[in-house]
């Protein structure tokens, strides 16, 4: 009796700097094909529109400082100010039964999922320049003028270690929101 092997699926990593739209890009694509989206642990306050286990899990400094003892994440970081983190039994779950699974993530924990798994394929989302960015960044309200300056300083650096990095297979410049949302779908199909 023949037995069949069943297909693992592939692995996305999106990145790209806060603003970029990778978020927005990531949950169209994902409702407009079927990829599962990881969902990631933070230790940062849920902002009003964001629903738990849905936007992200939600957990104390403790709590995330256990899971990292445990050796439960993928990958692990400290981000402005505030943890951030993959569960990586979810993602091995879903490419196991063989579907395919998009991870929206920073730079710094891309590295690290890289890594780990040499079959990831990486998407390089990027804002169309800087002005826009910074537009993005004040449009969305949520951050102190500290924090923002925060953030764009980190987007120049992000940007370059994304290019040293090399893992990046595709680059989407989000200038046209459906366009880069259809450009997303048409890759992680």
């Amino acid at each position: 009796m023949d037995s069949v092997e069943k297909v693992r699926g592939k692995f996305f990593v999106v990145s790209g700097p806060s603003g970029s739209g990778k978020s927005t890009l990531c949950r169209e694509a994902a409702r407009r094909t079927g990829i599962a989206l990881s969902i990631s642990a933070t230790t940062r306050l849920r902002r009003e529109t964001e629903v738990e286990g849905k936007d992200y899990y939600f957990v104390t400094e403790e709590e995330f400082s256990r899971r990292i003892d445990a050796g439960e994440f993928l990958e692990h970081a400290r981000v402005f100010d505030h943890y951030y983190g993959t569960p990586a039994g979810r993602i091995q779950e879903k490419l196991q039964a063989g579907q395919n699974v998009v991870l929206e993530i920073d730079v710094q924990g891309a590295k690290q999922v890289f890594a780990k798994h040499d079959q990831a394929c990486g998407i390089l989302v990027l804002p169309p320049d800087e002005a826009e960015l910074r537009r993005r960044l004040q449009q969305r309200s949520q951050d102190s003028s500290e924090s923002m300056e925060k953030r764009l300083a980190k987007a120049q650096w992000e940007i370059e270690q994304a290019q040293k990095c090399g893992r990046y297979e595709y680059t989407i410049i989000n200038d046209n929101v459906e366009e880069a949302i259809q450009e997303l779908a048409r890759i992680v199909k």
